[in-house]
């Protein structure tokens, strides 16, 4: 059964960071491509970031690049997202997403096949 489980939310002032984890189980971790998105209230989810099997390539949305980095650990079975310079717009469920094995990196939700139940970030101004 996988699992993946997030941490690292939680509230910040505008400028600020916050580091995000993901820990997966259930899956041979380096097999898979893993995402973050967030869920703004009244919005649809949106992609944040994508990292590949290796690591080697990483990629994200306008809105957040340069501010924000993923990264992983497959030793340890995680996945990261260093965010920096937080804005009030970045208020969020943030969501940790795996594809099917050997699946490839992607910004849509639907190339993901697992989710994690979230981890709520909030920004003030």
């Amino acid at each position: 059964q996988v699992q993946l489980v997030e941490s690292g939310g939680g509230l910040v002032q505008a400028g600020g960071s916050l580091r995000l984890s993901c820990a997966a189980s259930g899956l041979t971790f380096g097999r898979n491509a893993m995402g973050w998105f967030r869920q703004a209230p009244g919005k649809e989810r949106e992609f944040v970031a994508t990292i590949t099997m290796s690591g080697l390539s990483t990629y994200y949305a306008d809105s957040v690049k340069g501010r924000f980095t993923i990264s992983r650990d497959n030793a340890k079975n995680t996945v990261y997202l260093q965010m920096n310079s937080l804005k009030p717009e970045d208020t969020a469920v943030y969501y940790c997403a795996a594809t099917r094995t050997y699946g490839s990196s992607s910004r849509s939700q639907h190339e993901y096949s697992y989710w994690g139940q979230g981890t709520q970030v909030t920004v003030s101004s």
